[in-house]
Protein backbone atom coordinates (compact mmCIF):
# COMPACT_ATOMS: atom_id res chain seq x y z
CA UNK A 1 0.00 0.00 0.00
CA UNK A 2 1.27 3.17 -0.91
CA UNK A 3 0.34 6.62 1.30
CA UNK A 4 -0.18 9.75 -0.38
CA UNK A 5 2.00 12.36 0.80
CA UNK A 6 0.09 15.63 0.56
CA UNK A 7 1.78 18.99 1.80
CA UNK A 8 0.11 21.87 3.72
CA UNK A 9 -2.23 22.93 0.74
CA UNK A 10 -3.91 26.39 -0.04
CA UNK A 11 -7.40 25.66 0.33
CA UNK A 12 -7.40 24.13 3.74
CA UNK A 13 -10.90 22.67 2.83
CA UNK A 14 -9.32 20.01 0.89
CA UNK A 15 -7.70 18.34 4.09
CA UNK A 16 -10.64 19.13 6.57
CA UNK A 17 -13.26 17.50 4.46
CA UNK A 18 -13.93 14.12 3.98
CA UNK A 19 -12.40 12.46 1.29
CA UNK A 20 -8.91 11.01 0.61
CA UNK A 21 -6.17 10.18 3.18
CA UNK A 22 -3.42 12.26 2.58
CA UNK A 23 -1.19 12.77 5.39
CA UNK A 24 1.19 15.18 6.15
CA UNK A 25 4.69 13.97 7.22
CA UNK A 26 7.13 16.10 8.38
CA UNK A 27 10.47 16.90 7.19
CA UNK A 28 11.92 14.01 8.63
CA UNK A 29 9.13 11.44 6.61
CA UNK A 30 7.34 11.11 10.21
CA UNK A 31 3.77 11.64 11.60
CA UNK A 32 2.88 11.72 15.02
CA UNK A 33 0.54 9.18 16.31
CA UNK A 34 -1.68 9.11 19.67
CA UNK A 35 -2.40 6.19 21.02
CA UNK A 36 -4.96 5.27 23.36
CA UNK A 37 -6.96 2.11 25.03
CA UNK A 38 -9.94 1.46 22.88
CA UNK A 39 -12.17 -0.02 25.72
CA UNK A 40 -11.59 3.26 28.43
CA UNK A 41 -9.55 5.83 26.26
CA UNK A 42 -6.36 5.84 28.26
CA UNK A 43 -3.78 7.44 26.53
CA UNK A 44 -1.33 4.18 26.33
CA UNK A 45 1.68 6.04 24.43
CA UNK A 46 2.68 8.73 21.71
CA UNK A 47 4.83 7.16 18.82
CA UNK A 48 6.27 8.51 15.36
CA UNK A 49 5.20 6.58 12.05
CA UNK A 50 6.79 6.91 8.72
CA UNK A 51 4.78 5.92 5.60
CA UNK A 52 6.07 2.45 5.99
CA UNK A 53 5.03 2.04 9.49
CA UNK A 54 1.51 3.72 8.52
CA UNK A 55 0.55 1.59 5.66
CA UNK A 56 1.41 -1.81 7.36
CA UNK A 57 -0.34 -0.49 10.09
CA UNK A 58 -3.49 0.11 7.75
CA UNK A 59 -2.73 -3.42 5.66
CA UNK A 60 -2.52 -5.28 8.82
CA UNK A 61 -4.56 -3.99 11.73
CA UNK A 62 -1.92 -4.36 13.94
CA UNK A 63 0.05 -1.04 14.79
CA UNK A 64 3.88 -0.19 13.57
CA UNK A 65 6.01 2.61 14.26
CA UNK A 66 9.01 4.23 13.39
CA UNK A 67 11.24 4.48 16.42
CA UNK A 68 13.04 7.23 16.56
CA UNK A 69 16.13 5.89 18.61
CA UNK A 70 16.49 2.87 16.86
CA UNK A 71 15.94 4.22 13.53
CA UNK A 72 14.19 1.26 12.10
CA UNK A 73 10.46 0.25 11.39
CA UNK A 74 8.96 -1.31 14.63
CA UNK A 75 5.92 -3.79 15.26
CA UNK A 76 4.84 -2.54 18.20
CA UNK A 77 3.92 -6.12 20.84
CA UNK A 78 6.77 -8.09 18.62
CA UNK A 79 8.97 -8.93 21.73
CA UNK A 80 6.81 -8.45 24.84
CA UNK A 81 3.70 -10.19 23.10
CA UNK A 82 1.69 -7.19 24.02
CA UNK A 83 0.23 -6.31 20.40
CA UNK A 84 -1.79 -3.60 19.76
CA UNK A 85 -4.40 -4.53 17.74
CA UNK A 86 -6.11 -1.15 15.81
CA UNK A 87 -9.50 -0.62 16.20
CA UNK A 88 -10.14 2.78 14.44
CA UNK A 89 -7.79 5.55 13.05
CA UNK A 90 -8.58 8.92 12.98
CA UNK A 91 -6.62 12.39 11.63
CA UNK A 92 -6.73 15.40 12.68
CA UNK A 93 -7.70 18.67 10.60
CA UNK A 94 -4.41 18.96 8.83
CA UNK A 95 -3.57 15.59 8.60
CA UNK A 96 -0.35 15.69 10.25
CA UNK A 97 -1.33 13.73 13.42
CA UNK A 98 -2.77 10.08 13.60
CA UNK A 99 -5.02 8.95 16.38
CA UNK A 100 -4.87 5.13 17.40
CA UNK A 101 -7.91 3.67 19.43
CA UNK A 102 -6.43 0.01 19.90
CA UNK A 103 -6.66 -2.96 21.94
CA UNK A 104 -3.77 -4.29 23.64
CA UNK A 105 -3.12 -8.26 23.68
CA UNK A 106 -0.48 -10.14 25.86
CA UNK A 107 0.35 -8.95 29.45
CA UNK A 108 -2.06 -5.69 28.49
CA UNK A 109 0.61 -3.53 28.70
CA UNK A 110 2.22 -1.02 26.34
CA UNK A 111 5.06 1.20 27.88
CA UNK A 112 8.67 -1.40 27.87
CA UNK A 113 8.68 -0.67 31.69
CA UNK A 114 6.01 -3.57 32.43
CA UNK A 115 3.44 -0.57 32.36
CA UNK A 116 -0.03 -0.02 30.92
CA UNK A 117 0.68 3.22 30.09
CA UNK A 118 4.08 5.17 29.06
CA UNK A 119 2.74 8.11 30.95
CA UNK A 120 3.03 6.46 34.57
CA UNK A 121 4.32 9.54 35.97
CA UNK A 122 3.16 12.93 37.03
CA UNK A 123 5.42 16.45 36.80
CA UNK A 124 4.89 18.68 39.97
CA UNK A 125 6.84 22.34 39.89
CA UNK A 126 7.51 23.03 43.66
CA UNK A 127 9.73 26.17 44.64
CA UNK A 128 10.58 26.69 40.94
CA UNK A 129 11.73 23.28 40.37
CA UNK A 130 10.08 20.09 38.30
CA UNK A 131 9.97 16.94 39.72
CA UNK A 132 8.91 13.73 38.64
CA UNK A 133 6.57 10.70 40.67
CA UNK A 134 5.05 7.84 40.27
CA UNK A 135 1.16 7.70 39.88
CA UNK A 136 1.56 3.87 38.35
CA UNK A 137 3.64 1.71 39.29
CA UNK A 138 1.69 -1.50 38.80
CA UNK A 139 3.71 -3.86 36.26
CA UNK A 140 2.13 -6.28 34.12
CA UNK A 141 5.52 -8.31 33.54
CA UNK A 142 8.48 -8.05 34.19
CA UNK A 143 10.73 -6.18 31.64
CA UNK A 144 14.12 -7.72 32.26
CA UNK A 145 13.13 -10.88 31.46
CA UNK A 146 10.93 -9.86 28.55
CA UNK A 147 13.35 -8.10 26.74
CA UNK A 148 16.11 -10.45 27.51
CA UNK A 149 14.55 -13.27 25.11
CA UNK A 150 16.85 -14.02 22.29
Amino acid sequence: MTIPFAPPSADKSELEGSGSFTPWFDANGLITAVVTDAGDGMLLMVAHMNSEALALTLETGVAHYYSRSRRKLWKKGETSGNFQTVTEIRTDCDQDAIWLKVSVGGHDATCHTGRRSCFYRTVAVDDGKASLTITDDTRHFDPQSVYSKG
